[in-house]
């Protein structure tokens, strides 16, 4: 999946922009499906083929106000 495939929720909503891409970001899917950027962490082992991001909290409201929930 390519990032144009994306829809970002969050950075140009109510928040910092972040033009070259490499802050924190929510993205939804075609499929409705959630895609988080952030800072890896290694907070515990995670199953092959899963990894663990660390967002700010202010990046997961402003995802939930774009998504009207």
């Amino acid at each position: 999946m390519a990032r144009e495939d994306l829809t970002r929720l969050t950075g140009t909503i109510n928040g910092p922009n972040c033009d070259d891409d490499d802050c924190p970001n929510v993205y939804r899917t075609a499929t409705g499906s959630i895609v988080v950027q952030g800072n890896v962490t290694a907070a515990f082992r995670t199953p092959e083929g899963e990894a663990l991001v660390e967002i700010p909290e202010s990046v997961l409201k402003e995802a939930v106000r774009a998504l009207g929930w």
